[in-house]
């Protein structure tokens, strides 16, 4: 009888509601859905966007096992000390080599040793970074004998830069799961080759905002054109994320879902 493992992947938690919500309902969602294993992108979840150290600390708690990030990752000033020091908060690993931090981790998940890689993409981004194509091509090919099981975060903008990425990857690593835009696309599939693909999982945040953010805050910005402070939305939540069976031994996604919970 073939052994699956079943990783849950989580759209951007949005600011202190979306983190919220994850403490009080990750693991019970873990438990009735029988996850092995949690990657949760992070990089919205502090009060007024970005992540620090309490934050990240109580996502952790609360049933994340890896916190991937973006191009918010930095805007919390202590984040550059405080990912020195914690191997499970990761940055892009496209990010210059001088950024502090780690671009990937490996976990031990009952013996079966899973990598997560975070990455970003440069099309519409504010910056541009080194391929996010050279750079999973890097890590996969010099880490090969120490991960069974590969999943990547792709924290990008344009759904053609994340499609071909797994198109790229499709056979070569088991999951590459979208983030960034916070809405949840209807394309989860498994690729010809075996890997588990959604252009983007979503987010956790408010279900009446706009992307988390309060309406009247992005009406007034798209109606008037003016500098605009965007606050996080609040009522009830909505928690967006997928998860994948991969076949421990062929290391393949074998069968994928997507969640979508609106709280009454």
């Amino acid at each position: 009888m073939d052994i699956k493992l079943r990783i849950l992947t989580v759209g951007d938690v949005v600011g202190v509601g979306g983190t919220e919500y994850i403490r009080k309902n990750l693991w019970s969602i873990r438990k009735q859905y029988n996850i092995d294993f949690t990657v949760l992108n992070g990089e919205n979840a502090a009060k007024g966007n970005g992540l620090d150290k309490d934050t990240a600390e109580a996502l952790i708690a609360s049933g994340a096992d890896v916190i991937t990030s973006g191009n918010h990752i930095w805007n919390k000033h202590e984040m550059r000390h405080y990912i020195e020091n914690n191997e499970l908060v990761l940055r892009p690993a496209n990010y210059p080599a001088l950024c502090p931090g780690e671009g990937y981790h490996i976990s031990d998940v009952s013996g079966t040793r899973v990598l997560v890689i975070s990455l970003i993409g440069n099309v519409y981004m504010y910056d541009s970074f080194y391929s996010p194509f050279e750079a999973a091509d890097d890590i996969i090919k010099k880490r090969a004998d120490e991960y069974d099981i590969a999943v990547i975060d792709f924290h990008a903008e344009a759904t053609s830069e994340k499609a071909a990425l797994a198109k790229y990857l499709d056979g070569r690593i088991s999951v590459l799961f979208g983030t960034h835009t916070h809405v949840q696309t209807s394309d989860i599939k498994i690729l010809p080759s075996g890997t588990g693909f959604i252009t983007d999982v979503g987010m956790t945040g408010a279900y009446d905002s706009v992307i988390g953010v309060k309406n009247e805050c992005v009406l007034e910005k798209f109606l008037t054109k003016m500098p605009v402070r965007f606050e996080e939305a609040g009522g009830r939540m909505m928690f967006n994320a997928a998860w994948f069976d991969v076949d421990e031994k062929t290391h393949k996604t074998v069968d994928a879902k997507a969640i979508n919970i609106i709280e009454a």
